[in-house]
């Protein structure tokens, strides 16, 4: 059998390597040439996986580390018959902690405290569930809008777009992008949204850049409709529009979901579907793992105030992603393939937490050492 794999997928390189002839190669040496003779592909969504790319070849399966699906042409596979698979749910906890320490450095910035606040969750999926749980175990009420969701499980714990841009503090979008059915959300945050918002809420979009529409966004933001934004995922990307990076207070290069759990459970999702497709056994399926975090421990009384915010941002700092994009913002991709994962709160041990302290990190997944080690 032959694969072709991004040479970026971590943590693959040797898993395979014995049970396949298989090729690594960067998103541009994806091409009609090079797959015409291949099995299976491994992708990363850089790699656009088209009917240009894949007519005439023999490509069976095309497996992506991704939660998102949009670079392939779903469409063309079906007609080719060619099985495709994504990762679903691979980095929805690294997603949900990237809004968490985006919203812990505005609130230390604010001076004002999350509890209490109203959390808009618009696309209540694998990452949307995540997110609601640090949401709650943070003390804040959460409105959940998932239309999908709503028309399968009832409308009980849902609301409409509507109620949401009337009462939320703050909106976080988590949907895939999509432009057709009977639920497109492309441009689904339109002028008629914005123009609907009651509370200047903070606007985060750590989703598909295009869920939202640049243009009425800037609009929103310029006339005060809207509070501070969080930008990960932007329209036309790598070539980000520079007045919304102005604009932003935290702008980052599409990497909420760029975690090192997430991207070894992307990896070895890929590696699951290669198994039970072609059947194969793969003894080295237990090797895809994150590295251990540098400094594993954090000592909570290390830090004089803010105690649990500080540890959550010892684990991830959004602003210091921010402010190597805002110094050069064309090297957007760039940063994307030169990103230094971090890794999610599990693998982090807390120490001299108080008992209110060790309830809250635990909810949001860091380990606790016990009083007497």
């Amino acid at each position: 059998m032959k694969f072709i794999a991004d040479k970026t997928v971590p943590y693959l390189k040797g898993i395979l390597d014995s049970l396949a002839d298989i090729t690594y190669l960067s998103s541009e040496e994806f091409t009609p040439e090079h797959v015409r003779d291949v099995d299976a592909l491994i992708v990363r969504s850089i790699d656009k996986c088209t009917r240009e790319l894949l007519q005439g070849s023999r490509v069976k399966l095309i497996t992506s580390a991704t939660i998102g699906f949009d670079h392939i042409d779903t469409h063309y596979c079906e007609q080719a018959g060619i099985v495709w698979r994504n990762a679903p749910g691979c980095n929805a906890r690294s997603v949900a902690q990237y809004v968490l320490a985006g919203l812990v450095a505005r609130s230390l910035r604010l001076g004002d405290s999350l509890q209490g606040k109203t959390m808009g969750i618009v696309g209540v999926g694998h990452v949307g569930k995540e997110l609601e749980i640090v949401c709650h175990a943070y003390g804040m009420r959460v409105l959940r809008n998932d239309p999908p969701r709503a028309e399968i499980e009832g409308a009980d714990g849902f609301v409409s777009l509507e109620t949401l841009a009337e009462e939320a503090d703050i909106i976080s979008f988590h949907t895939p992008l999509t432009r057709e059915g009977r639920y497109p959300t492309f441009h689904l945050a339109d002028d008629a949204f914005f123009n609907r918002l009651q509370k200047k809420p903070c606007i985060i979009n750590a989703a598909r850049g295009a869920i939202i529409d640049t243009s009425a966004l800037l609009k929103a933001s310029q006339s005060g409709r809207v509070g501070d934004l969080i930008i990960d995922c932007w329209e036309g990307e790598p070539h980000i529009n520079r007045l919304l990076l102005q604009q932003a207070y935290i702008a980052t290069p599409h990497i909420a979901g760029f975690s090192a759990d997430g991207k070894a459970n992307g990896t070895r999702a890929c590696l699951e579907q290669i198994a039970s497709f072609f059947q194969l056994d793969i003894p080295k399926l237990s090797d895809v793992q994150p590295p251990l975090p540098e400094q594993p421990l954090i000592d909570l009384n290390r830090f004089s105030r803010h105690r649990v915010e500080q540890a959550i941002l010892s684990c991830f700092n959004p602003l210091e992603v921010d402010r190597r994009l805002r110094e050069t913002p064309e090297r957007f991709e760039w940063f994307r393939a030169n990103y230094h994962y971090p890794r999610e709160f599990q693998a982090y041990t807390i120490a001299n937490a108080t008992p209110q302290e060790a309830d809250l990190l635990k909810q949001l997944g860091f380990q606790i050492q016990n009083k007497q080690q």
